[in-house]
Order: C-alpha cells, then sequence, then structure tokens
C-alpha cells in the first residue's frame, strides 16, 4: 500500500505541472514557442546536425553520390514546351534571351538524369550501398533523383526551406526527403555523407556548394578523398576564368587537379565508378561511419517506430 506521505509527494507533483488556470505546462523540449524563439536556435542547429544521422542510418544509407546543379534548368521536353509557348505570345527582348537560355542548358539536365540512373544500377547490382543524393528541389537536383527513381533505387534529397523556387521534388524517396532551416548544415551533410560528388552547370547556390567542397579538399580537411567531377567545361571555363587564378597567384596550378572535367555520361560514369572502387570500398569506417552496421536500405519497418 502506498504510503500517505507517498501519495502527497505524487500530488504536489502532479501539481507542479499544471498552470494557474489548470492547464498543463509543457516541457521545453514540447514549447513550440520556446523552440521557434532566438533563444532556442542553439536547440533547432543541433537538431538539425543530429536527426538526419539517425535518419540516414534507420535507412541504412552507407554513403551517397551528391549531385549539384542548378534548380532552374528544364529538362528538353520543358525547354521545348517553354520556347512554344514564348513564340505564341510574341515574347521578345531580354526574356525571350533568358528562356533561349534556359533552353540551351536542357541537355544537361537529360545527362544528370542519365549518370543518376546508372550510377544507381551500378550500385545496386554491386550492393555497394551508395545512394544518389541532391539539394531537394527541381531542375538538376530533380535530374538527379529523377534518375534514381527510373532505375529504381532510393535517392536522398535534402531540401531547405525558401522564399522562391526550392520546392521537394517528386523523385525524392519519402523517408529519406529532409527539410533544412540552416544551409550551413545543410551543406555539412552533403560533405559528410558524400562519397563522390558530380557538380552540374549552376548559379551561386551551385558556386557556394562546389568551392567549399574543393576549399576543405585544397586545405585537406576531409576525412577521405571525395572523387569530384565538373561536368560542362564549356559552361564552367566561361563563368569562371580558372587560368586568371593561377596567373594571378590565387590559386595553384595543382588545384586544378582537385577535380575531373567530364562532358560525357560515359565518361564520368567510368571516373566516378573507377575511383569509388579505389577509395570508398577500400577505405575503412571513420567517425560516424564505424559505428554498427545499419539495416537493409529502407527496411519494411522504418516507419514502425
Amino acid at each position: 500500500m502506498v504510503s500517505e506521505a507517498r501519495r502527497r509527494q505524487t500530488a504536489a507533483s502532479m501539481e507542479v505541472q499544471m498552470s494557474h488556470e489548470g492547464k498543463e505546462v509543457p516541457k521545453a523540449y514540447e514549447n513550440l514557442e520556446f523552440l521557434h524563439s532566438p533563444q532556442a536556435r542553439e536547440v533547432r542547429i543541433l537538431a538539425e546536425f543530429t536527426e538526419p544521422r539517425m535518419r540516414l542510418r534507420k535507412a541504412g544509407v552507407d554513403g551517397t553520390i551528391v549531385f549539384f546543379g542548378s534548380a532552374r534548368t528544364p529538362c528538353t521536353e520543358d525547354a521545348e514546351t517553354m520556347l512554344a509557348e514564348a513564340t505564341r505570345k510574341g515574347t521578345k527582348g531580354k526574356e525571350l534571351a533568358r528562356i533561349q537560355g534556359l533552353a540551351a542548358m536542357a541537355h544537361y539536365y537529360d545527362k544528370a538524369r542519365e549518370l543518376s540512373r546508372r550510377l544507381s544500377t551500378w550500385s545496386t547490382n554491386g550492393k555497394h550501398g551508395l545512394i544518389i543524393c541532391s539539394g531537394g528541389g527541381h531542375g538538376m537536383m530533380g535530374a538527379a533523383n529523377q534518375g534514381a527513381h527510373d532505375a529504381g533505387a532510393p535517392s536522398v534529397g535534402l531540401n531547405i526551406s525558401l522564399p522562391f523556387e526550392q520546392h521537394p521534388n517528386p523523385w525524392i524517396t519519402p523517408e529519406l526527403e529532409f527539410q533544412f532551416h540552416y544551409f550551413f548544415l545543410r551543406k555539412y551533410w552533403f560533405v559528410h555523407s558524400a562519397r563522390a560528388v558530380v557538380v552540374f552547370p549552376g548559379g551561386f547556390g551551385t558556386f557556394d556548394e562546389m568551392f567549399e567542397l574543393l576549399t576543405l579538399a585544397q586545405t585537406r580537411k576531409l576525412d577521405r578523398p571525395r572523387p569530384v567531377v565538373v561536368f560542362g567545361r564549356e559552361y564552367w571555363e566561361k563563368v569562371i576564368n580558372f587560368q586568371h587564378l593561377i596567373d594571378t597567384g590565387m590559386i595553384d596550378e595543382e588545384d586544378l587537379k582537385l577535380w575531373h572535367w567530364s562532358d560525357s555520361v560515359d565518361d564520368a560514369f567510368q571516373h566516378l565508378t573507377s575511383q569509388l572502387k579505389d577509395i570508398h570500398l577500400q577505405t575503412p569506417r571513420v567517425g560516424y561511419d564505424s559505428e554498427l552496421p545499419a539495416p537493409a536500405i529502407l527496411n519494411p519497418d522504418t516507419n514502425r517506430d
């Protein structure tokens, strides 16, 4: 029988959880007003650091092949529709030039989709445990996820909340769709999970992702090599004068060896698979990866907890 003292202590403890109005007072980690406040920024940062790790391991993701590229690039079919619509409306000037410029980039979408499909099939058939990862949006990111979907393979989408452009594409595996608020944590998970990276043409966001990765490689901050393919040499050498960086001493000529130029799906596929066989598949697990093996990718029981 519970003693009277214990009963009173329990009752007093329960009363502490109730406000003067008789409403239950939420615990700090259930207080949404607090969690969304400036004072809880550190908690939100920690959540975006730890939650993806738990979900990736639960899904059995051993590593990723990351695709970077513009959210604006259309596929060939959409590009043709855009051009036809512009003709019908009589679009002229800068707007017509913008549409024509985007349409001229559509072949990169198709190549990214095909490269993703082939890499996904290679990893699945070889049981390498590597899956495609993108920024979760449309354009080149959608091409990467769509290619994996074509191969019947899962893929990751590291989406981020923005006031424009960035909406999840429909080809991401639902269990592997993430939504970030902080850019730096999204980029952390891009690099930490990556075993290889492919950079397709893009704008400021792609520049940011590519140059941060190259800086980490240049300064030897990575725990293991990550093969990097920069796809579309004509585009990149038009927008960035790499030779001028060398001529002015801003980078060394050796720094150009941090990535592999590619203009074809066959070349990119050959380079990545050969590098991954030599590096990722032969490298001992380190850091988080040294933990106990995760279950098979997308175990049917994933959502039961």
